[in-house]
């Protein structure tokens, strides 16, 4: 069914009037009872809602396996909600909140799955969205009790199936997943959900680089020296560190997150911005990257100071683990484009601030006819996703005088000054975007594999350690030794934040 366009009473602005809004659909949230759906799932639908996006007859289903009805759900959701007083309007809240209702069940009894599907049936809801906001070890059973009730298609509308990362623990499992997914859903009723694709700044690169002819024909080896993709975090493990210990940094958020925005970045320009154009360049590069060697990646681990625990101090880590909780590594995609420009891509928890980026930095001219006292700095861009997300260019210009002196100047876009309108939670993107199944924002089955094969020598890598990665101070910038992978070459890391 394609989407509808409604009036809606949430939609007053002559900006707004006439929006796309979803279809008509139950929204089924499997584990509503978690802090996935408290916190980002509910949060998202209130505000579609409030934003005149959700359609007035859907209806939001919580399935959990508490001893909760549909008064406890809503007080729950209510909850949550209040929890950003400044997003919650309670007229809003009271148009909602009679459509969330609750169906007790486990995720692999066949007595809830009945309930729902009666619940399903008693509303008339033939478009269905199933959201497994559930832990992943749930995801094959829960895949086939769907398919057991006969919930995996409906016989008048639509079904999709939402899939929260990780998706597999390595390459074994998810093939075995994808295998078994595709033996009760098509392929394009299956939505892998990757949250970073949906952030402004991610999908701004599409716009920057083939909406403008400044930019897109500098998007090559011969003009660029190499690239850098950053995400650190400043907290530790947040009271995970049991969940920490089976997925470390590499499974956490270098396979689906990181490797994104790298697709992303070096990906060729799809004939189309749709689903499958898209994906089908993304696995391209996939395909082209090189498995990193050994001498191409570090691990890291940090340790106490400056007041924080060290990471084996932390509740559920083992004494002794030998996870990483840092990586960088160095990838290389060979293809015309991309062939000699590394890409460096490093992320760690308990690091000096919060930040996510990507740096494109430039070659230096091949020849520069002034005398200068030293070789001038090369020019960079640099595209924000935390915080502040934005774009900022950096360039040599003259001190104004009368002999030739450079000066780094800047030239900086942010959404918070340049819009009024907040941008949209990447949740909210990416739930509308399944009721109106586009699905460019979301992994392929064929993508998430090729992700796995790229990241399984540094698994590889990890496992073969016999003693703690290198330990960095808790609140630093990480290991010196990562500065090894850009060592010899005039390169060093962008420090998130600096100039």
């Amino acid at each position: 069914m394609s989407a509808e366009v409604l009036e809606h009473p949430a939609v007053t602005s002559g900006e707004d009037r006439g929006k796309e809004v979803a279809p008509r659909c139950a929204f089924v949230i499997f584990g509503v009872t978690g802090d996935l759906a408290s916190r980002k799932l509910l949060p998202a639908l209130y505000a579609l809602h409030r934003r005149g996006y959700l359609h007035p007859e859907t209806t939001i289903v919580g399935y959990g396996r508490s001893d909760w009805n549909d008064e406890t759900l809503r007080e729950h959701a209510r909850e949550s909600l209040e929890a950003d007083p400044g997003e919650f309007d309670r007229a809003t809240w009271e148009e909602l909140a009679p459509r969330l209702v609750y169906v007790r069940g486990g995720y692999g009894e066949a007595e809830g799955m009945q309930r729902l599907k009666r619940l399903l049936g008693e509303s008339q809801q033939e478009n269905r969205v199933f959201y497994t906001a559930t832990p992943p070890s749930t995801y094959p059973r829960l895949i086939e009790s769907l398919s057991e009730a006969g919930l995996q298609q409906s016989d008048e509308g639509w079904t999709r199936l939402v899939i929260e990362k990780p998706f597999g623990h390595d390459l074994q499992s998810a093939v075995a997943l994808n295998d078994l997914a595709i033996r009760h859903f098509d392929e394009s009723q299956l939505f892998r959900i990757d949250h970073y694709l949906a952030k402004e700044t991610a999908q701004n690169l599409a716009v920057l680089r083939f909406a403008n002819t400044v930019f897109e024909p500098l998007w090559s080896n011969r003009y660029i020296d190499h690239v850098q993709i950053t995400m650190t975090e400043d907290l530790g493990v947040d009271g995970r560190g049991s969940f920490y210990e089976q997925s470390g940094v590499i499974r956490d958020v270098f396979q689906n997150h990181l490797l994104q925005l790298l697709s992303l970045v070096a990906m060729e320009p799809p004939a189309n911005f749709d689903a499958t154009s898209v994906r089908n360049e993304k696995v391209k590069v996939f395909h082209a990257m090189t498995c990193p060697a050994p001498a191409d990646t570090v691990l890291g681990q940090y340790v106490a100071a400056n007041g924080m625990p060290g990471y084996r101090e932390e509740e559920g880590v083992d004494p002794d683990s030998k996870q990483a909780t840092y990586a960088a590594v160095r990838f290389e995609i060979r293809n015309w484009r991309w062939s000699g420009v590394p890409f460096f891509v490093r992320s760690g928890k308990r690091l000096e601030r919060k930040a996510t980026e990507i740096v494109l930095r430039f070659r230096n001219p091949p020849h520069i006819p002034f005398s200068l006292p030293a070789q001038p700095r090369p020019d960079r861009l640099t595209l924000r996703l935390t915080p502040d997300e934005g774009i900022d260019l950096r360039f040599n210009t003259k001190v104004p005088g009368q002999e030739i002196a450079l000066e780094r100047a800047n030239m900086e876009f942010t959404y918070a000054r340049r819009f009024e309108r907040p941008n949209p939670d990447a949740y909210e993107t990416l739930l509308l975007d399944t009721m109106t199944g586009d699905a460019t924002l979301f992994m392929r089955a064929d993508e998430v594999e090729a992700q796995w094969r790229v990241v399984a020598p540094v698994l590889e890598e990890q496992d073969r350690l016999t003693e703690q990665p290198c330990p960095y101070p808790a609140g630093s910038f990480g290991p010196p030794e990562a500065d090894r992978l850009l060592a010899g070459s005039g390169r060093h890391w962008h420090r998130p934040g600096d100039g």
